[in-house]
């Protein structure tokens, strides 16, 4: 479940309007931002998870930076974070417990974060997580919408951890796959996100739960633009699609097709097993960044001297058809 499911859940319920509230729950977006003053406003988001791992402390890591993504996708810079724990006390042991929050901690001390305090509760299923605020000018947001005709959009990790992590789950995958799946997963989009402040950025957001296909329909907006889906260009995690051939696809795939499935066209000769790529959901994914076209070569190199060796640009907005994403 995902912001736009929440989004779809309040339908219809009287929310609570105010001025300086300048992205909302209406807009489905990454994170809220409420303006403080003229030149400041706050970064409001929250996101936990049961275990993808089964390493505690790398999920840990993974979670933390999951949630710290969705502040870097709005252009901001998380500041503070509260820890939010559900354990099942009575079947773990808390060896267990710390070494997840420790590799919370890790995490956001590799942001520069400051851990301020938190809730946990007793629970059958482990869940862990964080809300986090971030700061930012209010001139400076970015949201999943604005592209514009013309902009080059690049994807900052590659596809696949949901694959991986279902391949794990039955013991298929090797452990190679896992650890460097884990690492991807538990990167923070912070370089990305400061590279990204110095070029004319019209839009952002982070791949998650929709899967990168579900995240670009996200950017369709009003539906007054398409997007061109470089299908060679997108950048694909090892392992994943020898495991999607073998069948070890995640149920959100199968979800993210039916519901998006009616905003893509996808050719003939489109493998179906890219096409389960790129629906697959992902915990914490990179950011897609809609820049205008002039910038993106500039960008790019820029994301790879930061050490982004997986970074490409893999779509371009265009004006036909609109409200459709198209792979070529």
């Amino acid at each position: 479940m995902g912001p736009g499911d929440l989004g779809r859940a309040l339908c219809g319920l009287p929310l609570i309007y105010h001025p300086n509230l300048l992205v909302g729950i209406e807009q489905i977006d990454d994170a809220g931002v409420y303006k403080v003053r003229d030149d400041l406003a706050l970064v409001q988001t929250v996101d936990f998870f049961t275990p993808i791992v089964d390493d505690p402390y790398g999920f840990g890591q993974i979670a933390a930076a999951n949630a710290l993504s969705d502040v870097y996708a709005m252009g901001g810079t998380p500041i503070t974070a509260m820890n939010l724990v559900a354990f099942p006390i009575k079947k773990m042991e808390m060896e267990v417990l710390r070494d997840i929050l420790r590799g919370g901690l890790d995490k956001m001390r590799e942001a520069e974060v400051v851990l301020v305090g938190g809730h946990s509760i007793e629970d059958q299923e482990l869940k862990y997580g964080l809300a986090v605020t971030g700061l930012i000018r209010p001139d400076e947001i970015l949201t999943n919408t604005g592209a514009r005709t013309g902009d080059l959009i690049i994807l900052t990790k590659p596809l696949g951890t949901g694959i991986i992590n279902t391949a794990q789950k039955g013991g298929m995958a090797s452990p190679e796959v896992v650890q460097g799946t884990v690492e991807i997963m538990a990167a923070l989009n912070r370089k990305a996100a400061e590279v990204m402040r110095g070029f004319r950025v019209h839009a952002c957001t982070d791949v998650t739960g929709f899967g990168m296909l579900g995240h670009l329909c996200e950017m369709l907006g009003e539906g007054e633009i398409g997007i061109k889906v470089y299908q060679d260009a997108v950048p694909v995690m090892p392992g994943a699609e020898e495991y999607a051939r073998m069948g070890l696809v995640p149920g959100g795939t199968y979800h993210n097709k039916e519901f998006y499935a009616p905003n893509v066209e996808v050719k003939e000769d489109v493998s179906p097993y890219l096409i389960d790529i790129l629906f697959d959901p992902q915990t914490s994914g990179g950011l897609l960044i809609s820049v205008q076209e002039e910038e993106a070569e500039a960008l790019l190199r820029s994301l790879q001297g930061a050490g982004l060796k997986d970074v490409s640009i893999i779509a371009e907005v265009v004006t036909e058809p609109q409200g459709r994403i198209i792979l070529v």
